[in-house]
């Protein structure tokens, strides 16, 4: 039930659904998902709108903002963030593993019209993605052997077409991984090697954002 009631969560997640699309995209039961729909409302984590279609639950605020004062490392990393933004004219993100994948803890957007984008809490898989090698300590092949004294990663078009990105490693006290920071944008503005041009200033933004993060994580 457990495992389901989360699937519906993140069913709505995406925006409001009625119950018959909830059926839809889910693939359970109308009588399960109306069920477990109506216990997570209960609960306050699902809300029924004025047309009847469900959505997040406000509930949902209060537990967010909790996660995030217990995860300070975030609000640490966002001054460094913005100078990396700043500095690249691209987008930039904060990654950190959640058990085989990795997730979005913070974001900042390029002021391109052309940019990445990647939401907070979007789950994305390890094996692809210069942030998802930092994070599980190998290199794709390209920029620095990653650990927690390499200077950089890049990937081009790993986790999707037409878009690159370069990362480096948040670490602890005591030299352990900790997130990546990472700068994304389309090729055609990155180029194909990345890293030539954009990772020293990564490199310092992970290591403001490790500095900024100690005794906090």
């Amino acid at each position: 039930m457990l495992d389901k009631s989360v699937l519906l969560l993140n069913c709505v997640a995406s925006g409001k659904v009625t119950l018959a699309e909830l059926v839809e995209v889910s693939g359970l039961s109308r009588a399960t998902a109306h069920r477990l729909a109506v216990g997570l409302e209960g609960h306050g984590l699902l809300r029924r709108t004025a047309d009847g279609r469900f959505a997040l639950g406000l509930h949902l605020l209060s537990l967010g903002r909790s996660a995030a004062d217990q995860f300070p490392l975030a609000d640490r990393a966002l001054p460094a963030m913005e100078a990396l933004r700043d500095r690249t004219g691209e987008s930039v993100q904060l990654y950190v593993t959640d058990g085989d994948m990795r997730v979005c803890v913070a974001a900042l957007e390029s002021p391109h019209g052309l940019r990445t984008i990647v939401p907070v809490g979007a789950a994305l898989p390890m094996d692809v993605g210069s942030a998802g090698h930092v994070l599980s300590g190998r290199s794709p092949g390209v920029g620095s052997p990653c650990g927690p004294a390499s200077v950089w990663v890049e990937s081009v078009g790993e986790r999707e077409a037409g878009v690159a990105s370069v990362s480096a490693p948040v670490v602890g006290d005591h030299g352990e991984i900790l997130a990546a920071v990472s700068v994304s944008g389309p090729t055609d503005r990155m180029g194909s090697n990345p890293g030539e041009r954009l990772g020293d200033a990564v490199s310092e933004a992970a290591l403001a954002i490790s500095t900024a993060g100690q005794n906090v994580v």
